[in-house]
């Protein structure tokens, strides 16, 4: 039991919303109790959009409580149409089973599956099997108020496109039993999850509330808590690459070009994702942001990486990294341009004969084509400072083979 478990959490950024925060934090802190979150089983493994709430598990799992994982086999079927402007393609009905060995190997990256306090991986299929429409609709479907349903922000890009079904509807019903199902069946007190899925969470403490209050059970059993979702500075979902998705299998996304990712984030975003993707304690990382921000962004790499892919691989992607910083490139003769003082990317850009105008150099920065020692230039705006040549040379590239050192007077 961890009595501070709730502070730590909220103290790293992971807590969002709560349903009552002294509840949550009473149970969180408090005697192991059993919790649980759901993962989209229509791949057969995760991405970095998964990890915050399996990291979030590890903690609630490490305090004591029984952490239960569910394969959304049932509401998949049907799919979420939180913040979608078009219904999700339908899934064939064997698709866990095809994907659940790849999900639980990446599950098991964050959380234990067996030994001591295992997590228990079940998939919600199973629960409705033999569970007759009618009998479900007036067991569940009669404690729902359709004005108050599409009020919610899950609902609101569907109807702005004018073309919400009432199938679609369905999912929320569903996600809501499952919580009645696990407290049933197991005892399961809490649901946690991103925030993006508040309104479905919050939908499912509400059923067990109101179904505990006609048993003449407490209805507070049933809490639930959102963490942050994995945004950028700049507001937008973090783990796009030009591949696609940033997952958390090798086999879809190396460990080289998962390392890079990190290591070429947004400098703003670097004490965050230390925060909430790695254990590093508190004061570690404080010490870490007090210095050099680009040896930060290696660390932070390094971490993420030997969290997901294990140290043995996040060192070949370190080793790798530093032997492509310099792309091959023979520094003693590579090409030289001098400059007198600390002026915008765009002109050196332009000097480096890497562009005709500043407009063509903009497209490069913008397609991320302009690197800089070893790290894509995010901004065009880019104003180079004293850091850019701790080398006593900052190295230019366009591409893979176009090089030159800048030095400044």
């Amino acid at each position: 039991m961890n009595n501070r478990l709730f502070e730590i959490l909220v103290e790293r950024g992971y807590i969002y919303q709560t349903t009552n925060e002294e509840q949550v934090k009473k149970i969180l802190n408090g005697e192991p109790s059993c919790m649980y979150v759901g993962i989209d089983p229509t791949a057969d493994s995760l991405h970095i959009g998964h990890c915050l709430p399996l990291i979030m598990a590890k903690y609630l799992q490490d305090a004591g409580h029984k952490i239960i994982i569910i394969l959304g086999g049932a509401t998949a079927m049907i799919g979420d149409p939180s913040g979608r402007n078009d219904m999700r393609k339908m899934v064939q009905g064997d698709f866990v089973e095809k994907n659940r060995a790849g999900l639980e190997k990446a599950i098991s990256k964050f959380i234990k599956l067996d030994g001591e306090n295992p997590a228990l991986v079940l998939n919600n299929a199973d629960w409705y099997k033999g569970y007759d429409y009618i009998n479900f609709m007036r067991d569940i479907g009669v404690h729902f108020n359709v004005n108050k349903m599409l009020s919610c922000d899950a609902y609101t890009s569907r109807l702005a496109s004018g073309g919400l079904t009432f199938f679609e509807m369905g999912y929320m019903l569903m996600q809501a039993y499952d919580f009645v199902y696990l407290n049933r069946k197991y005892g399961c007190r809490v649901e946690f999850g991103g925030s993006d899925q508040w309104a479905n969470i919050v939908a499912g403490a509400d059923l067990g509330r109101k179904l505990s209050i006609m048993e003449g059970k407490d209805p507070e059993t049933f809490q639930a808590f959102t963490n942050v979702l994995l945004l950028n500075a700049e507001g937008k979902k973090m783990g796009k690459t030009e591949k696609g998705a940033l997952w958390v299998s090798k086999e879809k996304c190396s460990p080289y070009d998962f390392y890079q990712y990190f290591y070429n984030c947004d400098d703003r975003d670097v004490e965050k994702l230390f925060k909430i993707l790695t254990y590093l304690p508190l004061n570690e990382i404080e010490n870490i942001m007090s210095g050099d921000i680009r040896l930060a962004k290696r660390k932070l790499a390094f971490e993420i990486t030997k969290l997901v892919h294990g140290e043995e691989e996040a060192k070949k992607a370190e080793e790798t990294a530093k032997a492509l910083f310099n792309g091959g490139v023979d520094l003693e003769n590579a090409p030289e341009i001098i400059i007198d003082e600390y002026m915008p990317i765009s002109d050196v850009i332009v000097k480096a004969g890497f562009a005709n105008s500043k407009g063509e150099a903009r497209r490069l920065v913008e397609q991320g084509g302009i690197i800089v020692n070893g790290e894509r230039v995010q901004s065009f705006n880019k104003l180079l400072t004293a850091e850019d040549f701790q080398k006593g040379y900052m190295l230019l590239k366009k591409g893979k083979k176009n090089f030159v050192k800048v030095i400044k007077k």
